[in-house]
């Protein structure tokens, strides 16, 4: 007895819902109003055309910069490019050089000109063994560079060794500051 009376209920139940899904569906199917056209409302093709203005582009001069700076015409040092120094006999960077090269990557990626990046070093050392010296240092730092996204095309490389020294000085003061990589118009 109970179980035919939750049959009917059931029954009963199932019926709403199928007259409410069915009344759903049907109402969601009404027919869209016709659009009236010939009326004076409507605006011509050509009336919209002529409201859009044109697209606004920056002009570029030869640098690809649009505020009027000459980042080809300065060096690297005038927009913040600052020199990496190593320890004796070192290619690896340290934390203060990675964070010295995320500051060099904003400025450089702003610029958007070419930089030659050389690689200096003390004078104890054979020619050769500065010069390659020299040229892992240039290599790390543009290597780590392009890491944060500054373009490689704009990345120039070349190894000075201990031919063109910052300080021409003979001791560990001197030393110190000719061990880097210089950054400079190609």
């Amino acid at each position: 007895m109970i179980s035919s009376w939750i049959f009917r209920r059931s029954l009963v139940l199932m019926g709403l819902v199928l007259v409410l899904g069915l009344g759903l569906l049907l109402g969601g199917c009404s027919k869209k109003p016709a659009i009236e056209t010939g009326s004076e409302d409507v605006m011509d093709n050509q009336d919209i055309v002529d409201q859009v203005p044109p697209p606004v582009v920056p002009e570029e001069d030869a640098s690809g910069d649009t505020d009027g700076t000459d980042y080809l015409a300065m060096d690297p040092s005038e927009y913040g490019v600052i020199d990496v120094f190593f320890a004796f006999d070192v290619y690896d960077l340290d934390n203060k050089s990675m964070a010295l090269l995320s500051a060099n990557a904003r400025a450089l990626k702003e610029a958007g000109v070419p930089v030659l990046i050389s690689g200096h070093c003390d004078e104890r050392g054979t020619i050769e063994y500065n010069l390659a010296l020299g040229e892992k240092r240039a290599i790390v730092v543009r290597d780590y560079l392009i890491s944060l996204g500054v373009s490689g095309a704009n990345l120039k490389i070349t190894s000075y060794g201990e031919s063109k020294p910052f300080d021409r000085g003979h001791d560990e003061a001197a030393w110190n500051m000719n061990r880097r990589a210089h950054f400079e118009r190609p």
